[in-house]
């Protein structure tokens, strides 16, 4: 079983930067890809950006151009996916969550999330 550790959350100004980190534990070898997520209150949680093991990334449009999602060089296994955001908006200010998906698309692991608090 695969487990997930985010950090790296705090609190920055509006148009700082911040990086966020994943340490992916446990089953990794059963990892497919790895997404940040992000839920702001009375909102549904959403992608923000996911990599797969094959290298594919794909961000949602709200965070193209400022958020870079990238991974450790570890071949043929998930060890520390990082989300490096910049330009960052108070609209940014939520929970971020990463996940990790199995080779079938199933869910296999949430992290407990970290908070980014975003001031205008």
């Amino acid at each position: 079983q695969a487990q997930l550790v985010e950090s790296g959350g705090g609190l920055v100004q509006a148009g700082g930067s911040r990086r966020l980190s994943c340490a992916a534990s446990g089953s990794t070898g059963s990892i497919d890809a790895i997404g940040w997520y992000r839920q702001a209150p009375g909102k549904e949680r959403e992608l923000v950006a996911a990599i797969s093991s094959g290298g594919n990334i794909n961000y949602a449009d709200s965070v193209k151009g400022r958020f870079t999602i990238s991974r450790d060089n570890a071949p043929n296994i998930f060890t520390t996916v990082y989300l490096e955001m910049t330009g960052l908006k108070p609209e940014d200010t939520t929970v971020y969550y990463c996940r990790a998906l199995g080779y079938r698309g199933a869910s296999l692991a949430w992290g407990q999330g970290t908070q980014v608090t975003v001031s205008s």
